[in-house]
């Protein structure tokens, strides 16, 4: 998958592994409930993310790096 990822491949990958995420991604959509609570760049989403309850699974994810 790195390897496809880094050929310019598109790709929708459902993970929860946020370092892998972030390593990968060119877009993160962050899904509670099947509702969209927050999308953007991985950094905007992963290392600062608007939306409360995307900072409480973060936090209860602990590290991300």
């Amino acid at each position: 998958m790195r390897e496809l990822a880094a050929d310019g491949r598109t790709m929708l990958l459902v993970t929860h592994e946020l370092p892998y995420a972030r390593e990968v991604s060119d877009r993160v959509v962050f899904v509670d409930g099947g509702r969209i609570v927050g999308e953007g760049r991985p950094h905007q989403v992963i290392d600062r993310p608007e939306q409360a309850r995307t900072r409480e699974f973060l936090a209860s994810y602990g590290s991300t790096s």
